[in-house]
């Protein structure tokens, strides 16, 4: 794959990296604030809920960053854009659309429809 397509990708992953970590630490420091103590349990239970609604996602985002890193870490390693499967080179629309694929197109489409039917 071409470098600079490797390091446009790279550099995207890089900003979205930075961007979650920035909005997972905005998320702990808004939770280690003191919180308002709710007279109405009807209030409490809704912001309970919202905390755990943040929570989810943030769970989600630190998945994602995981994926991210692995991601960086086998652009720099030169075993970047190859399927895990198939072993063949993933197209770069692919990449593009969705950095952190370690399948192609094809491969995913056949891990979709076995999940599917299993």
């Amino acid at each position: 794959m071409n470098k600079e397509v490797l390091e446009d990708i790279k550099n995207i992953l890089q900003k979205q990296l930075n961007e979650l970590l920035k909005d997972a630490d905005k998320t702990v420091s808004e939770m280690t604030v003191e919180k308002v103590n709710y007279p109405d349990p009807t209030d409490r239970a809704t912001e309970e809920s919202d905390r755990s609604f943040e929570l989810r996602i943030r769970d989600r985002e630190r998945k994602l960053i995981n994926k991210i890193k692995e991601t960086i870490d086998r652009i720099d390693s030169g075993d970047y854009g190859v399927c895990e499967v198939c072993e063949e080179e993933i197209g770069e629309a692919r990449l593009r659309a969705r950095p952190v694929t370690t399948l192609c197109i094809d491969c995913k489409t056949e891990q979709e429809r076995l999940e599917k039917i299993g």
